[in-house]
């Protein structure tokens, strides 16, 4: 049977954007590295609350000017496209203002906090005829478009089985928003939604979830397991924890063969594809050197995405946006995670 490959196109290939990123936290500065050095583009504006931070961070990463408002950020003729990189419980009214100033977006994941803030940023960026995509950058990567080949040639035959999981020691010692329910806090939304979307990617959206979870002093998930079935009697066994480090492997079974990808899973990895009988017949080897380097492939997507006039990314449609969020409210609400003001 002949080898896949993948489909991905090399990010240095894309047509130029220029980016205006929303937030200058630590995924804003990877995201800027990566657009940087990895594509064609240029960030040329960075909005922080605070001025003194955007105008370091401009400085730090070539990237044009800082401004001391996500208003000003929005409003800026030097930019094509933002990327909104604030907290989760900022998503909604950040993706909102810039859409409402004519601007296209890319959303940091988890897209919102909830489905419904995700359907209100979908309808308002479809009314505006604008791009909206998720930035969930495991979907765009080379390693992700060979796993979707196999189970599309059928070298698995049925899949049976999936297993994924994403730990890191993150609590109660790490970031500070991911203990406050206030910034839409805990290890579903930050590191369990790699497993839920993948899990996505290969089995569709599931039928049924089933979710248990423990939670810390503060409401927010310290760790959670799922198991869901998928439309065609596939379960998925999920976990998160931001309370220890795991392996973060997955594994795709099915009555033919199985797919194994070393952990980081999400990140760009080895993938083997194995028989039956658990014999090595092919594997895939991916290194992009710098941890979070791969972030180039989603700017990439999107910079293609804009000259195209496409209005959502193919390898991440807008309802499978929509779909993983209503499964993180189904998980949440089984576990007994609310977030204020939702």
């Amino acid at each position: 049977m002949t080898r896949v490959e993948s489909r991905i196109p090399d990010p240095m290939d894309a047509p130029p954007v220029r980016w205006g990123i929303l937030g200058a936290g630590s995924i804003a500065r990877a995201f800027a590295y990566a657009v940087g050095t990895g594509t064609r583009s240029a960030v040329t504006a960075v909005g922080s609350r605070d001025r003194d931070k955007a105008v370091a961070f401009a400085a730090e990463h070539d990237a044009g000017h800082g401004v001391g408002s996500y208003e000003e950020l929005v409003d800026a003729d030097d930019v094509d496209i933002v990327y909104v990189a604030t907290p989760h419980s900022a998503h909604h009214e950040n993706a909102l203002l810039a859409l409402r100033a004519g601007k296209p977006v890319l959303v940091e994941k988890a897209f919102t906090r909830n489905a419904v803030e995700a359907a209100q940023i979908v309808d308002e960026a479809r009314s505006r005829r604008l791009l909206c995509m998720e930035a969930m950058w495991s979907r765009f990567l080379p390693h992700y478009d060979v796993v979707r080949q196999l189970i599309e040639t059928g070298r698995l035959g049925s899949v049976r089985t999936l297993t994924a999981d994403h730990g890191q020691r993150l609590w109660p010692e790490g970031p500070q928003r991911l203990s406050d329910p206030g910034l839409a806090g805990g290890a579903l939304l930050d590191l369990g939604i790699y497993p839920v979307s993948f899990a996505h990617m290969v089995l569709g959206g599931p039928q049924h979830v089933r979710a248990v979870g423990t939670l810390t002093d503060a409401g927010v998930d310290a760790t959670t397991s799922i198991v869901a079935t998928g439309r065609d009697g596939a379960h998925a066994l999920l976990s998160t924890t931001m309370g220890a480090r795991t392996p973060t492997t997955a594994t795709i079974s099915g009555d033919l063969g199985r797919i194994e990808i070393d952990g980081d899973f999400y990140m760009p990895n080895t993938v083997r594809l194995l028989d039956s009988g658990g014999a090595e017949l092919e594997r895939w080897e991916y290194d992009l050197g710098t941890r979070h380097f791969g972030l180039r492939f989603e700017a990439a997507e999107a910079a293609r995405c804009l000259h195209a006039g496409a209005l959502e990314s193919p390898l991440l449609p807008l309802d499978e946006t929509l779909s993983v969020m209503r499964t993180l409210d189904e998980v949440r609400a089984q576990i007994g995670v609310h977030y204020p003001g939702e």
